[in-house]
């Protein structure tokens, strides 16, 4: 007998073709069409991260905002980064994240200039009173289609946005992560099946995978766990900002096996399981969140 409770996940989130649309970069999530679901209304916590104390990069939309709902509803305190003319969408997380009764630190800037990154993990544990939790989401994505026309500029942006601000900002948070903390960084499909279009950006995810794995070995001795998601495509406000072509917006996500997009909801009953001691015994992996594109 069939329960009618369960949902078929083809059409489980919207799975209708997307209005086109474009923004300047980096965009804001309020203005998108439709809002991406981050699980504002639809995620319920048990406690699995009470006490907490968590800073999370890109946590004012998209995947990051859906982790960073995730963690306050499951008892965690949390340190918003994002840059600062994302300021009205990191406003609404923390509205949400304050009516729970949980911390939320919003703290802009740029974490492609080490100087601030430093300062953002300064700041995050000295307002939450420690930190146990680096959920390292923001990420440049930007698509040419032709290398002659991907400039020196916009290469060296990405790997500092992507690549270098992960290393500035584990590299000032050690001394503070005591044992048992965990760090998770986002990776994405492009790192094993990369688009012609995302030379930069492919580069730099794959590069992620290696460097989560490496730390995962190097920390692994100090009870500190590394790990990574890989999203596949996920609509976020990086798509709309230049991350796709504006006449592929339509179709967006239609082409893997469940036939639309993820939404960052998705996503994040996994970062949660990543960051809590029910993962303990995992570290250096990473985990495709795809809608059926393998990874490997």
């Amino acid at each position: 007998m069939s329960d009618s409770k369960l949902k078929n996940p083809i059409n489980q989130y919207y799975h209708d073709k997307f209005p086109k649309q474009k923004q300047t970069a980096p965009g804001l999530q309020c203005e998108m069409t439709p809002k991406p679901d981050c699980g504002e209304t639809s995620y319920k916590g048990s406690g699995r991260l009470s006490g907490r104390k968590m800073l999370i990069t890109g946590g004012d939309s998209g995947i990051g905002r859906a982790a960073a709902i995730a963690y306050a509803r499951e008892g965690a305190d949390i340190a918003i980064n994002y840059l600062p003319f994302e300021q009205k969408d990191a406003e609404e997380v923390a509205k949400i994240v304050k009516s729970i009764n949980r911390k939320a630190i919003l703290i802009p800037g740029d974490i492609s200039d080490e100087s601030f990154c430093k300062e953002l993990v300064d700041k995050a544990y000295k307002e939450l009173g420690g930190l146990d939790n680096l959920t390292l989401v923001a990420g440049k994505q930007v698509a040419i289609e032709n290398i002659a026309d991907l400039t020196t500029e916009q290469f060296r942006k990405t790997l500092d946005v992507n690549i270098l601000g992960l290393f500035w900002i584990t590299k000032a948070a050690l001394p503070h992560l005591p044992a048992g903390s965990t760090i998770i960084t986002t990776s994405s499909v492009e790192g094993y099946q990369s688009s012609a279009i995302l030379l930069d950006y492919a580069s730099t995810k794959a590069a992620i995978i290696a460097y989560t794995r490496a730390l995962g070995k190097q920390l692994a001795s100090k009870g500190i766990r590394v790990n990574s998601v890989a999203p596949g495509p996920v609509w976020t406000p990086l798509q709309i900002c230049g991350g796709q072509p504006s006449d592929a917006i339509p179709t967006f996500g239609q082409q893997t096996p469940l036939k639309r997009a993820g939404q960052p909801a998705e996503l994040a009953s996994l970062y949660v399981f990543l960051a809590s001691e029910e993962s303990s015994y995992i570290t250096a992996e990473v985990f495709g969140v795809t809608g059926g594109i393998h990874i490997n």
